[in-house]
């Protein structure tokens, strides 16, 4: 069972990450180590012997499961995380793409290493070891060596990032969003615990289906996920708590979010409640309706909560409705409860897109940079006191979005909002937000 919500920040004591201590370094793990001491020295005609050693290497790394994780010398706190491909005589480079311990602009500064003479690449880095996230690999196996120059060579890494796909030795797996390939997950001993994921499938279930909803404020219909609980088909019921999520199609399409709510309601750690996800769409619609629009918050508060009330005993309560997103859709939800307080009275913004400010144009790129104090802290700032409570959380690997999450939590408080706050170590990430949705609707909902 989840443990219950922590009491709500101090300003004075929010979290303060020595970022030093979370900052990836490349190492060489002790297996590797070990296989490289032991190949050292064989001349060419020992092949047998090189080849025995490589076998029980790989031998020993499918029986592990990658990537490897291993204790370091000095540095308790710490593991060294080693990943690794097996490649073939077509191989030329191996390329990590790691959810934000990979600087997409260096890289080459993430391409494994071959160990001369075998099939092992591998890439060790220094982690703290409370560290939860998703990557990808990707083998060069093209005709034409890589390029010396460092800008080609970036060029050409770019490319073979496009086809980045799961690590064959790691059977956890998370769905990547606009991506047909999966993603891999790696969690380090310290990683927040996740109880509701090892729990048995075999109790109640609840109703998971998709309905088109009447969506004239968004210029047609729009596609909802909807989630009722166990035993709350209709009829003479308790009117249930209700949380309104962005992106239904990927937390409901692809992560299967409702395996997720029933262990959750089953154990206690939250009460039986509904769930409204209307789909993004795709990517451009998503950038064009998601933020602080206020046509897609005409949708959420005027045709989507009504629609959904007609049909099922949903609450019309604010203290007991809860808007919730994820980047973009963290805007979106602070906006939606900062303009319609009456129908929002919670808001759970994960990893929130704060250099978002109106009339900047769709991103395609870079996130534009922020100078000064960010457009929603700001309007927060400036607001009195409402009846809304607020959960922001956030990834130590988001770069400037910690700072700016931070920022949005002393505003809220400054400005007299019931606020909490919680950084994880992880990044942009669904192999964080999953668990960290599930923490942050235990501390709105929770008994």
């Amino acid at each position: 069972m989840i443990a219950g919500p922590p009491p709500a920040l101090h300003p004075a004591a929010a979290p303060v990450c020595t970022h030093d201590s979370v900052r990836p370094a490349r190492v060489t793990g002790p297996r590797v180590a070990r296989l490289l001491e032991d190949l050292e020295g064989l001349e060419p005609a020992d092949a047998v012997r090189r080849t025995a050693l490589t076998a029980a290497f790989w031998s020993e790394a499918e029986r592990l499961g990658t990537p490897l994780v291993e204790e370091l010398d000095g540095w308790p706190a710490h593991r060294a995380v080693t990943f690794l491909w097996r490649g073939h005589r077509t191989t030329r480079q191996v390329l990590l793409h790691a959810n934000r311990i990979v600087d997409r602009d260096r890289l080459a500064d993430s391409l494994l290493e071959h160990v001369p003479g075998t099939d092992v690449w591998h890439l060790g880095l220094r982690l703290r070891a409370d560290h939860r996230g998703s990557y990808r690999m990707a083998a060069d196996v093209s005709a034409k060596e890589p390029p010396t120059d460092p800008g080609l060579l970036q060029q050409r890494l770019r490319s073979l990032s496009v086809h980045a796909a799961a690590d064959p030795l790691n059977r956890r797996r998370v769905p990547t969003r606009w991506n047909g390939a999966d993603g891999s997950v790696f969690a380090l001993p310290d990683a927040p615990p996740r109880p509701w994921a090892e729990r048995p499938g075999g109790g109640p279930k609840g109703r998971v289906e998709r309905h088109r909803v009447s969506a004239p404020a968004l210029g047609g219909d729009r596609d909802t996920w909807v989630y009722l609980p166990p035993g709350h088909d209709g009829g003479d019921r308790p009117p249930l708590p209700v949380l309104v999520l962005c992106d239904g199609d990927m937390w409901f399409g692809r992560l299967g979010l409702g395996h997720t709510l029933d262990a959750l309601v089953a154990d206690g750690t939250l009460p039986p409640l509904a769930v409204l996800a209307p789909d993004a769409v795709d990517r451009d619609t998503r950038r064009r309706e998601l933020g602080a629009r206020e046509p897609f918050v005409t949708f959420l508060a005027d045709e989507l909560l009504p629609w959904a009330a007609g049909r099922w005993p949903l609450t019309t309560d604010p203290t007991r409705t809860v808007v919730a997103g994820q980047s973009l859709g963290a805007v979106t939800a602070l906006h939606a409860a900062y303009r319609r307080p009456e129908r929002f009275g919670n808001v759970l913004a994960q990893s929130t897109s704060l250099w978002w400010r109106p009339g900047l144009p769709p991103p395609r790129g870079p996130k534009p940079r922020v100078f000064g104090v960010p457009w929603l802290v700001s309007r927060y700032a400036a607001s009195g006191p409402r009846s809304v409570a607020v959960h922001l959380d956030v990834g130590l690997h988001e770069g400037p979005m910690v700072d700016h999450s931070r920022a949005l939590y002393r505003a809220l408080r400054r400005a007299g909002h019931r606020v909490s706050y919680a950084e994880y170590n992880g990044g942009h990430d669904y192999a964080c937000w999953h668990g960290a949705l599930a923490d942050g609707l235990a501390r709105l909902l929770g008994a």
